[in-house]
């Protein structure tokens, strides 16, 4: 099955490009990789050569490692570079029991999270999963741990607009669901690695029956974009001491929301059907 142009819109930046790319890389470029993010100030103020032997590799690995991110040559590279340098905010790390000085961090962090979720969104896939949706006879959602939360979410949110949807928690039950699914059905799977292995069966056995599979995830090789027809990415900025949770169901939820908003513009009985859903549920709120 041909996929969706599962690639991320040209507009991101550096930063967010090699966070995406990082696990296919070479070992060499992940080298390179690895040395721009974290002395990214100072290598936009260097040469290709000065980069290489800092790195202690040859010009012609940064030039791939240009071509591989999209980039033209070294100089495009550099000037993403710098917007990215210039975007971040110097802000030192709140120190322990600092409160106002750590929420400062975590709403930057994921500021900076949407933001660059909403660079790599492909308007032209995110059409073209809101149209596959809008005539789906059904919808199946599937993730485990917090993708699995994010996955309920969206199946509330289909659901209120008139569109069968489930997200099932139990591994089982979503590979039986999937099975049933009418012709014409959507499975949308949502994993922030790529590789959770439930999840990527799932897609992988939607797939088989003909379905047509989105995944959402923030690593472009990955083994769950082998089985979708459109991918849709995320970004997380990756601490190494921090977890990622927020960054992750920040940026799966702000994917799905615009999605939801290009879906909504598909289905001029959705509003109708929102007032409906609310009536109905009227009599349990104080």
């Amino acid at each position: 099955m041909s996929q969706t142009v599962p690639r991320p819109a040209p507009a991101q930046g550096v930063i967010s490009r090699i966070r995406l790319h990082a696990h296919g890389l070479s070992p060499s470029l992940q080298r390179v990789a690895e040395h721009v993010v974290t002395h990214a100030e100072t290598v936009v103020h260097q040469t290709i050569t000065e980069l290489a032997t800092s790195v202690g590799v040859g010009e012609a690995t940064i030039t791939r490692l240009c071509h591989k991110l999209d980039f033209a040559g070294f100089h495009a590279f550099k000037i993403a570079l710098a917007a990215d340098v210039a975007g971040r905010e110097t802000t030192p790390r709140a120190h322990p029991g600092d409160l106002a000085g750590q929420a400062a961090q975590v709403v930057k962090q994921t500021c900076r999270t949407l933001e660059d979720t909403g660079r790599l969104l492909d308007p032209l896939v995110m059409e073209d999963v809101a149209a596959a949706l809008a005539r789906a006879p059904r919808v199946d959602l599937t993730g485990q741990g917090n993708s699995g939360l994010v996955a309920q979410l969206f199946a509330h949110r289909l659901l209120r607009i008139g569109i069968a949807a489930t997200a099932y928690t139990d591994p089982h039950q979503s590979a039986v669901s999937i099975s049933t699914l009418p012709r014409g059905g959507v499975v949308i799977a949502l994993s922030s690695s790529g590789s959770t292995i439930d999840t990527v069966q799932h897609l992988r056995l939607a797939q088989g029956h003909g379905h047509y599979t989105v995944a959402i995830t923030h690593r472009a090789s990955s083994p769950i974009t082998r089985y979708a027809k459109a991918v849709l990415f995320t970004s997380t900025q990756e601490e190494p001491l921090t977890d990622s949770v927020l960054d992750t169901l920040a940026s799966q939820t702000l994917v799905l929301e615009v999605l939801y908003a290009a879906l909504l513009a598909r289905r001029p009985e959705a509003a109708a059907m929102l007032r409906v859903t609310a009536e109905s549920v009227v009599e349990k709120k104080y």
